[in-house]
């Protein structure tokens, strides 16, 4: 019997070694309910912020695309706690009232033109002034730098994102346009500051945003359009016009914001307005590069219509941006007018471009 004692004692102290282990009986995950009380219910997956974005780009533009990418990049560097529903082609809001739904809460986000509402933002109108914009890379760079800088008040209702803008604006139209002359009383779609190029040039500009000018040629309310040539593929302009002028010797460009409603932003924990900006700074180069593709394609396109591109003469270039100097100095005098900073703009502008165009060289 002594014997089996020992064996019996020996195995008990085997069983309760491997319970209890090294460090002693392990805490339990979660309190013990008091006797009669209800079991702890577990807790629940932080609810993801869902944000609306307004984007005037038809689905199936590039630009469009770009804010997808843009959103699904957020979506996942949040680790999902951030939801973006995009609303292309204008669903949402249209192109001109997209800036004010976005103040207004209409939408949480959105992506237009500064130039679809004119006189609105005086100070950034200098953006799209016709300076010889060497591609959409050197643009939208300009554009994103010189918003953060100046951040001027006609923004201040919401909260910038970033900026970005198409390569030089060029002429195409539905007859040969070779010199300044072939341009008097040429019926010319042009928005914001672009419409000040048609009339210094001898045009007649018609206002009107991208997603109305295909049918406005189509139909002969205008003659020509003032646009990137990445216009003529993602819009499909260059199936209702003939011949292309390149002008971009006076190559002005179309910022466009992207922002975020001002309270909808104060609301975002500080770690979520961080991953906003992570990915917005990034898709500068990104969303640059997407209009340089484009242009790329968009020439492509012309020349697989047969549509012929008109080369300006030396003569004809100095004449054209002879034209324009007005402009320039109309953009100053009416910032001084407002009170704002518009000629040390102007030199930030014409400095930056110069210098990362010969960057890019």
């Amino acid at each position: 019997m002594s014997g089996n004692r020992h064996t019996v004692l020996f195995a008990l102290l085997v069983v309760a070694a491997l319970l209890c282990g090294c460090g002693g009986p392990s805490a339990p995950a979660t309190a013990p309910a008091a006797p009669g009380a209800p079991a702890a219910a577990p807790a629940k997956a932080e609810k993801p912020v869902e944000l609306s974005y307004s984007v005037f780009f038809p689905p199936t533009h590039i630009q469009c695309q770009m804010a997808e990418e843009w959103s699904r990049e957020v979506e996942k560097r949040s680790n999902g706690r951030i939801k973006i529903n995009v609303f292309p082609g204008g669903a949402l809001t249209q192109a001109p009232q997209c800036y004010e739904g976005v103040v207004n809460g209409i939408s949480d986000l959105g992506m237009s033109c500064f130039a679809y509402t004119r006189g609105r933002f005086p100070l950034l109108e200098g953006l799209d002034l016709p300076l010889g914009y060497p591609n959409g890379k050197v643009a939208t760079r300009v554009a994103t730098e010189l918003t953060a800088k100046y951040q001027p008040a006609e923004t201040a209702d919401t909260h910038v994102l970033y900026v970005h803008a198409h390569g030089p604006g060029i002429l195409a139209s539905k007859k040969p346009v070779r010199t300044m002359d072939e341009m008097a009383g040429l019926k010319v779609r042009a928005t914001g500051l672009s419409a000040k190029i048609v009339t210094s040039l001898g045009g007649t500009p018609v206002g009107m945003s991208q997603p109305e000018t295909y049918e406005a040629l189509q139909k002969g309310v205008v003659d020509a359009t003032l646009c990137p040539v990445e216009t003529l593929k993602g819009w499909k302009q260059g199936e209702v016009i003939s011949t292309v002028t390149d002008s971009s010797v006076i190559g002005y460009t179309t910022s466009m914001f992207v922002v975020m409603n001002k309270a909808k932003w104060d609301s975002l924990p500080a770690d979520l307005q961080a991953v906003l900006t992570e990915v917005s700074a990034e898709w500068v180069a990104k969303q640059g590069a997407a209009w340089d593709q484009a242009d790329e394609e968009g020439r492509a396109f012309v020349a697989g219509l047969g549509h012929e591109t008109i080369a300006l003469s030396d003569e004809e270039k100095a004449r054209w941006k002879e034209a324009v100097k007005p402009i320039l100095d109309e953009y100053v005098k009416g910032c001084a007018d407002k009170g704002l900073p518009g000629e040390a703009f102007l030199a930030d502008l014409q400095a930056l471009i110069a210098k990362y165009a010969a960057e890019a060289v």
